[in-house]
């Protein structure tokens, strides 16, 4: 069944590790809202285009315009077999939306919520670097790569970003609070919410996620 798995989480909580890990274990497409936005201006479509001109004058894309660039990347070839949304939705009006959306393509969605006390946050990304190259972030706890300075996968040097800064960080955390409950509440009431542990190595996160959505799948098989 096609499935789109929606990533939630605060900054720093490794949603951006785990949609590459289910996209190298399922094959699902993963897909942020800068993806599809890069995706509809390269193609040159009538919403890319519109997209366009508002980003090079410098103003954020309207939220119906982005409503409908994820209209049409979900239904692309690459996303068959199944998505991952990392970054979308961000608000309650986009999460129906994109409710709307799954319903009418009769496509499963699982909710993941990786939970993390705030102080563990501010710790790992005042300490976490990024590939300038491949945009992979790494920190000390997390991987060797900091300890040689390189990206393993790109052998660049890796930088500090400049946004990890501990009144930065709490900023962003302060934010994504105050916009997430809503979409919470909204998902548990679907029925399609999963909150996991986010505070354990990366790989068992992996296999707490991938255990639920395989059970959920399964369910959703049978109930056909």
């Amino acid at each position: 069944m096609k499935t789109a798995i929606i990533m939630m989480g605060p900054p720093g909580a490794g949603k951006g590790t785990q949609a590459r890990l289910l996209f190298e274990t399922l094959g699902f497409a993963h897909i942020s809202t800068g993806d599809m936005l890069r995706t509809a201006i390269k193609n040159e479509t009538e919403d890319g285009n519109r997209a366009k001109s508002f980003i090079e004058a410098g103003l954020l894309v309207p939220d119906e315009l982005v409503d409908s660039i994820v209209k049409e990347r979900v239904r692309q070839p690459d996303c068959d077999r199944g998505l991952i949304l990392d970054g979308y939705p961000r608000k309650l009006s986009q999460a129906e939306t994109l409710q709307e959306i799954l319903e009418q393509d009769d496509i499963l969605a699982i909710t993941i919520g990786l939970n993390i006390p705030d102080e563990v946050l501010i710790d790992r990304l005042g300490s976490r670097w990024m590939c300038p190259n491949c945009n992979r972030t790494f920190s000390k706890e997390l991987s060797s790569g900091i300890l040689k300075g390189l990206c393993d996968k790109c052998s660049v040097h890796l930088i500090h970003r400049v946004d990890d800064t501990e009144e930065v960080i709490a900023a962003r955390l302060k934010i994504y609070h105050e916009e997430t409950e809503p979409l919470v509440r909204y998902y548990h009431a679907q029925g399609i919410y999963i909150q996991i542990d986010g505070d354990q190595l990366p790989a068992k996160v992996f296999y707490a996620i991938r255990n639920v959505v395989e059970e959920r799948r399964n369910l959703a098989s049978v109930g056909k």
